[in-house]
């Protein structure tokens, strides 16, 4: 999973994922010069980036967060994921994403009406 970073402030982060097909040859040991290209092929235009005020380049720095191995965890967390802060240590990560989806679950059980 790749998030670029709005660093506008209004939360318009670009989120894309996939899951390479491990029997592919862009995913085993290269055998020329380069593999076969996989992957996302248009995460965000050039374009966008090159726009004036475009909220992902600020003082020529972009920020993209790269997840790998995410399992069967559901695509709806990927938002709540990438807005976790970085510097926290990855256990405290997972037990924050492990605690929202639980949270979510609960959420969508039919609540008991009083009597």
């Amino acid at each position: 999973s790749f998030c670029l970073y709005d660093q506008s402030g209004e939360g318009k982060h670009v989120i894309d994922s996939f899951r390479p097909d491990i029997t592919s040859n862009s995913f085993q040991r290269p055998q020329f010069d380069m593999n076969s290209a996989s992957g996302i092929s248009k995460f965000i235009l050039l374009s966008t980036l090159e726009q004036e005020n475009n909220g992902y380049v600020r003082d020529d720095t972009i920020f993209i967060k790269t997840m790998v191995d995410m399992g069967d965890m559901n695509k709806t967390l990927l938002p709540y994921v990438f807005s976790l802060n970085p510097g926290l240590p990855i256990y405290v990560q997972q037990m924050m994403i492990k605690q929202e989806a639980e949270r979510r679950v609960q959420r969508q059980q039919p609540q008991p009406s009083g009597a």
